[in-house]
């Protein structure tokens, strides 16, 4: 890499992290909509739990006021924490940091697991509660959007005096109950409309506990800072429950159902974990008929319960940041020895542009990884080795056999693109990097190839699947592709009106259900197909002739 062009980024880099402050001051709330402010006498206490599935105890615990002054302490291995807060500013802005980590916002290197709680009042001289658990953080979510944060770490960091609407505070706890009510009863919650994940006792801590077990909690990627943002909620089998914006509405956790499927995983003779983007992944309800084909791959085999899958799938993520991020950390509880893990990533790799508008500097130091060159040599800048795309992939590769689970490589699904790079058929392959006229790539390449050399170099079943997905496109002279990608009549869903995906305006990357389930069969016969993988295919369904 030049070092004109690596400065550019490291520049770039540098001036969007301040993206989550400056949009602070741009949206502030008016003050007369703002929470009050209290200044706490002596003898105020705080005292809570932090209640996560998979945050490593004792955290940190790092408490702000309205005057920027800052204290903290550390919970005990049960995560009870108690602090003095005397003399601050109420609001409080509360931020948990797992132990061992010291990251909670930036996504090309290990993520830390972070949470946050806005306490709105407290009772000067007194003791008082503040939780804080996947629920807060989402709470504080949307308390950071109004604000205009990027989510909600960069809130509860700010050393100044941000605006918090006690509008919005009433809205995200109005949300939280409406998409959490019925979940809240199922665990045993008595009196749901008066739960506060904020103040709970310890009466009801059991209940929060079983509710916590069932939910995948992370923060989003903002695209073009590059740093963490909004809160993202997804139940035990990564179905979503909130994320698809920095706020707003629930599609509300089913907990019976989510409790019934953690349950199977565990009892499952075989599992198999999905690592993959967009074109894998799970979808809200609101965006049906939008499927990921790995949504629909646990239909591909027999309905005996004897494999499950756990798609963690995550839109947007490469083999790099997937990993750095913690998406596929909250897959690993569930591993066991003899499981799969399919791995397939290259889209987002490709997000090497450094020349391109607004995000180009944090797809290339946050998503981006180098394919192999022509001759099959790894290729990164000079001490970042992690932007290797195989070596990103070997990680993974590694991880499942020192665990002694089984990997399997999958080249990337097609883009429906001819030769000329345009939307439409005939499709061709296109998952490659070219150098542009601004010289933005510090290498090119090709990705498939890359994973197909991965696979020799490690002695990896591939399914060889984007040439399937090729002929998928291209079925009938081309004629049928919108029936398979995503392009919807917004009369019939009215979500896709003015959005990508609706018939004037095509995605040719993601699918709609058929072509899920159409994905999901090419994927199934790829396993028949190698006879690496006999023991998985056993369990697939017969195929119909």
């Amino acid at each position: 890499m030049s070092t004109r062009f690596s400065h550019r980024i490291t520049l770039a880099l540098l001036i969007s992290a301040s993206v989550g402050y400056a949009h602070a001051q741009k949206n502030a709330a008016p003050a007369s909509e703002t929470l009050p402010t209290t200044v706490l006498g002596e003898h105020t206490t705080l005292e809570g739990i932090v209640a996560h599935r998979d945050a490593r105890l004792p955290a940190t615990i790092i408490v702000r006021d309205q005057q920027g002054h800052r204290r903290q302490t550390q919970t005990d291995e049960q995560g009870h924490y108690q602090l003095d807060v005397s003399e601050l500013t109420a609001p409080l802005r509360l931020s948990a940091v797992e132990s061992g980590g010291n990251n909670c916002l930036l996504n090309n290197q290990a993520r830390a697991i972070c949470l946050s709680a806005l306490l709105p009042t407290a009772q000067s001289g007194k003791g008082n509660t503040a939780n804080i658990n996947p629920f807060t953080d989402r709470i504080a979510s949307d308390m950071a959007a109004a604000a205009g944060y990027i989510g909600p770490q960069q809130l509860s960091d700010d050393a100044g005096t941000p605006a918090l609407s006690a509008a919005t505070w009433k809205q995200a706890n109005a949300v939280f109950h409406a998409g959490f009510g019925p979940a809240l009863k199922q665990a045993g919650i008595t009196n749901p409309a008066q739960f506060d994940p904020l103040h709970y006792p310890a009466a009801q801590q059991k209940a929060v506990h079983q509710l916590v077990e069932v939910i995948n909690h992370n923060r989003n990627y903002h695209n073009d800072s590059g740093q963490a943002g909004h809160t993202v909620l997804t139940d035990s089998v990564f179905r979503p429950i909130v994320g698809l914006s920095a706020d707003g509405s629930y599609e509300g956790l089913d907990y019976g159902y989510a409790r019934r499927q953690l349950d199977e995983i565990k009892k499952a003779k075989t599992r198999i974990f999905i690592v993959g983007d967009s074109t894998a992944a799970n979808y809200e309800k609101l965006r049906f008929p939008r499927m990921g084909w790995g949504q629909v791959f646990e239909q591909q085999f027999r309905h005996d319960g004897s494999v499950k899958v756990i798609n963690g799938a995550r839109a947007g993520r490469s083999s790099r940041d997937f990993f750095y991020e913690g998406w596929f950390r909250q897959m690993q509880p569930l591993m066991q020895p003899g499981d799969y893990i399919f791995i397939q990533m290259g889209h987002n790799d490709q997000n090497c542009n450094g020349a391109r508008a607004v995000r180009g500097a944090a797809d290339v130091g946050n998503l981006c990884t180098y394919p192999n060159d022509a001759a099959g040599k790894r290729q990164f800048p000079q001490g970042k080795p992690d932007m290797s795309f195989q070596n990103a992939l070997e990680r993974y590769i590694t991880y499942a056999r020192q665990h002694q689970m089984i990997p399997v490589l999958l080249t990337p699904t097609t883009r429906v693109k001819d030769a000329q790079g345009k939307d439409g058929t005939p499709a061709v392959h296109s998952h490659f990097t070219r150098q542009n006229a601004e010289n933005g790539f510090a290498f090119i390449g090709d990705y498939s190839q890359t994973i197909k050399d991965t696979a020799k170099a490690n002695n990896v079943p591939l399914l060889d699947v984007e040439p399937d997905t090729i002929a998928l496109a291209n079925r009938d002279n081309g004629h049928h592709w919108k029936q398979y990608w995503l392009v919807i009549d917004p009369k019939r869903y009215p979500y896709y009106k003015d959005q990508g995906g609706s018939i004037t305006k095509p995605d040719t990357t993601h699918f709609q259900q058929k072509g899920a389930i159409a994905v999901a069969e090419i994927v199934a016969d790829s396993i028949r197909a190698d006879e690496a993988l006999r023991p998985l295919a056993d369990y697939l369904l017969k195929k119909k002739h």
